[in-house]
């Protein structure tokens, strides 16, 4: 069953932890969009700090990659979703629908994801920015349509899994055959073998 929020809520607590959630989920998209002014025009040199990762630890107390994360994410919310910054739409927007910097990420790694369509990509979208879904649903219903797409397709994904393998295979016998040639170990002809079993394996990618 799907519940709707009343239109009018007469209770102040109830109002006042609306209000509080509704900036508790909004602090990361303020931040975002703060540490994006910083970093595009490297403010943080201005103020003594010779990379934005020191910036950020030292003065803001997050880690880079915490830092990268909340960028992207932000980076990634204007050109997808610009609508979603504008102040009336974060100040109508009821809490449960505000997207999590966790979400926004998944979304945006699902996006070059090689694995999902444009149909799957526009699904999870609208899950994360109209429905509010937090990082675990997105996760498991990214999960989901990369299995259904395998299975659909096993003769791609078994192509995928034999590049990957006679990649590891060839970049082996790469590296073998330079110590072969610098510890002159073997006769020449031996290691002229290993060259063009190289070439024969490059003849399968």
């Amino acid at each position: 069953m799907e519940y709707k929020i009343p239109d009018k809520i007469d209770s102040p607590v109830r109002k006042h932890v609306l209000e509080t959630a509704k900036g508790f989920k909004t602090s990361w998209i303020d931040l975002g969009r703060a540490l994006y002014s910083v970093w595009k025009d490297k403010l943080y040199k201005e103020w003594g700090y010779a990379k934005f990762e020191f910036y950020t630890s030292k003065e803001i107390g997050i880690r880079n990659q915490t830092a990268m994360k909340l960028l992207r994410s932000y980076s990634f919310i204007e050109n997808e979703e610009p609508a979603l910054l504008k102040a009336e739409n974060v100040e109508d927007a009821a809490p449960a629908k505000i997207p999590s910097c966790e979400s926004v990420n998944t979304l945006r790694l699902a996006k070059n994801n090689k694995n999902i369509e444009e149909k799957d990509y526009e699904d999870l979208k609208r899950g994360v920015f109209q429905e509010g879904k937090d990082d675990m649903e997105v996760r498991k219903d990214l999960t989901a349509m990369i299995r259904e797409r395998k299975e659909l397709e096993p003769e791609e994904a078994r192509e995928e899994k034999r590049l990957v393998v006679i990649r590891r295979f060839l970049s082996t016998l790469k590296s073998l055959r330079m110590e072969l040639e610098s510890t002159k170990m073997l006769p020449a002809a031996l290691t002229n073998d290993v060259e063009s079993l190289i070439k024969r394996v490059e003849g399968e990618i």
